[in-house]
């Protein structure tokens, strides 16, 4: 069986503001351990994407904090101790001192993040 933890996660991602740590598993999902050390609300990053939207899901859990998605429904918070879904076509708000675990789709997040990175060179 495989297993991760924030210790342990094989990539790393570091932006002011942001720390991610994900483990990709097997069966095409990856775990994230994301911390937000800043308020930020990252649609522009998303521009590209189909609708300009994040198009991969996410089920997650709250550690500590809270996390808003942006969806064509309206928004929706989630705070400590909430576990969530949250389907493709969103943006996510973060907020300072927030700690998430959240299982995502290899291949879909992969495509997102191509996408987010060359937002943030550009």
């Amino acid at each position: 069986m495989p297993k991760a933890s924030k210790a342990t996660a094989a990539e790393v991602i570091e932006v002011e503001g942001y720390e991610g740590r994900f483990e990709a598993f097997p069966d095409d999902f990856t775990v994230g351990f994301e911390r937000y050390t800043a308020d930020a609300d990252l649609t522009p990053m998303f521009a590209g994407l189909p609708d300009d939207r994040c198009q991969c899901a996410h089920w997650g859990y709250v550690i500590n904090g809270k996390v808003t998605f942006h969806t064509q429904n309206g928004d929706e918070t989630f705070e400590t101790g909430d576990a969530y879904y949250v389907g493709p076509g969103h943006t996510p708000v973060l907020y300072a001192g927030t700690e998430i675990v959240e299982f995502s789709p290899t291949t879909e997040l992969r495509n997102t993040f191509d996408v987010v990175s060359k937002n943030m060179q550009g």
